[in-house]
C-alpha cells in the first residue's frame, strides 16, 4: 500500500461529517489529517472509524456461551469485522456458574486484543418474568461469586459491563460494582420506576436493549422504560425492525432526557456471518424471516450487524447520518472507556471503513486505497 495523502468524499471525525478532510497514511496508519488543500488521491465514499458494539453474543457460527475461550472471542470479532465493526464487547448470557468463570478467564487472556474490549455479563442476575430466552433455572440473585469475578476482571484491567435487574441486586451491591469501575446496566427487569431510579442513584448508568425484556411505560406506571428515558443515562437499543418498532425508537430518541446517551447494539448471535441455526442450552435456535426464535417462540438474540442497524436508523427511523454514526461509534466507545476508537488519527487503515452513497459499508480504508491505486 502506498504511503501518502488520501481524500475521501466525506469524513466522519467522531462528531460531525465534513467534506474537506484529507488523511496521510504511513506504514498502514493514519499519521496526519488536514483540512487544508493538499495534493491527495481521491477516495470514493465516507470514511469513518469502525463501529463499536457493546453487546455481541456470537458471530461466524460461534456463540460465546458455547465457546467461552480466547479463540471463540477472536472468531466472533473476526466475523463482525467483515461487516464494519472494529471492536466488540463479547457477551455471555445466563448459564451455569462455571461458564461465567471460563468467559472471564478468556476475557483476561484476551485483554490485549485490540478488537476485544472486555466482557459483557448479561445475567444471571435478572428477572425470571423478563428472562426472554435466558435459562430460567440458572437465574439467581447477585452473589459474592459474581462480585469476585467482576473484581478480578477489573483488577486485571478488563472493562466490564454487567446487565442485571434491580430486583436481583441490592443498592449496596450495585454501588460496589460501580466502585469497581464496572458499568452496571439495567435490563431483563420487571422493576418499578422507583426501583430503577434507586438502582441508578446507587451507581447504575446504563440500560440494556431499551424496551426489550423490561417493564413497559404506561400512564401511571413509568416502569423501567420510563425511568431510563427520564434519567439522562446511556442506553442501548436494537434496531433490526424486529425487536423494537421503528416508531418506538424514533419516539425514544425524541423523548429521552438531556444528558442521555443512546447507542446501538446488535445483540448478535452466531448466525451473523455463520449458519442459519445454532444451539443454546442444548436447543436449536433458528433464523426465520429475519427473526431468531427458540422452541418457545421467544426471540433469542438478533441477526443483525451494527452496519445494518446504523443504516436502518437513517433510512427507516429517520435519524441524520452523523447522529447514527455517533450511536455506533462515539457513544459506545466513550461509554466503554475507549474514546480513541472514535478517532481516525493514529488508527490502522484496517480499522477505518468506507461507506457508499447509500450508507452501506463497502470495505476498509486499506481496500479503498488499493482500489484507488489500481
Amino acid at each position: 500500500m502506498t504511503d501518502g495523502w488520501f481524500k475521501p468524499d466525506r469524513f466522519f471525525d467522531g462528531q460531525d461529517i465534513v467534506d474537506d478532510m484529507a488523511v496521510r497514511v504511513a506504514d498502514g496508519m493514519i499519521v496526519e489529517t488536514s483540512r487544508a488543500s493538499v495534493p491527495a488521491i481521491p477516495l470514493s465514499g465516507l470514511l469513518t472509524p469502525g463501529f463499536v458494539d457493546l453487546q455481541v453474543n456470537g458471530g461466524g457460527g460461534v456463540l460465546l456461551n458455547n465457546t467461552p475461550t480466547v479463540d471463540g472471542m477472536a472468531q466472533i470479532a473476526a466475523a463482525h469485522r467483515r461487516f464494519g465493526t472494529a471492536a466488540i464487547l463479547p457477551t455471555v448470557i445466563t448459564d451455569q456458574p462455571d461458564l461465567l468463570v471460563q468467559a472471564a478467564a478468556a476475557a483476561i487472556a484476551a485483554k490485549d486484543a485490540p478488537d476485544i474490549l472486555g466482557l459483557h455479563i448479561e445475567g444471571p442476575h435478572i428477572s425470571v418474568a423478563k428472562r426472554g430466552t435466558h435459562r430460567a433455572e440458572c437465574i439467581r440473585p447477585l452473589d459474592q461469586d459474581t462480585l469476585t469475578i467482576v473484581s478480578d476482571l477489573r483488577k486485571a484491567g478488563v472493562a466490564v459491563m454487567i446487565t442485571l435487574a434491580p430486583e436481583a441486586a441490592t443498592p449496596a451491591q450495585i454501588a460496589l460494582l460501580a466502585e469497581m469501575g464496572a458499568i452496571v446496566s439495567l435490563g431483563h427487569t420487571d422493576a418499578t420506576a422507583e426501583e430503577v431510579e434507586a438502582a441508578i442513584k446507587a451507581g447504575a448508568r446504563c440500560g440494556t436493549h431499551l424496551f426489550n425484556a423490561m417493564s413497559p411505560m404506561t400512564s401511571r406506571a413509568p416502569g423501567a422504560v420510563g425511568a431510563i428515558l427520564n434519567a439522562g443515562i446511556a442506553f442501548g437499543m436494537i434496531c433490526d425492525g424486529v425487536h423494537v418498532d421503528d416508531r418506538m425508537l424514533r419516539l425514544a430518541l425524541r423523548a429521552c432526557a438531556a444528558g442521555s446517551a443512546p447507542f446501538l447494539v446488535s445483540d448478535a448471535m452466531a448466525t451473523v456471518g455463520g449458519e442459519t441455526q445454532f444451539t443454546l442450552y442444548g436447543r436449536t435456535i433458528c433464523l426465520q424471516e429475519g427473526r431468531l426464535v427458540n422452541a418457545e417462540g421467544n426471540l433469542a438474540g438478533a441477526h443483525i450487524t451494527q452496519a445494518a442497524g446504523m443504516r436502518r436508523l437513517v433510512h427507516h427511523v429517520g435519524i441524520p447520518l452523523a447522529d447514527a454514526l455517533r450511536m455506533v461509534v462515539t457513544t459506545p466507545a466513550t461509554l466503554i472507556g475507549q474514546p480513541r476508537l472514535a478517532r481516525v488519527l493514529g488508527r490502522l487503515t484496517d480499522d477505518l471503513f468506507l461507506l457508499d452513497g447509500d450508507d452501506t459499508v463497502v470495505g476498509t480504508l486499506t481496500q479503498g486505497i488499493a482500489q484507488a491505486e489500481s
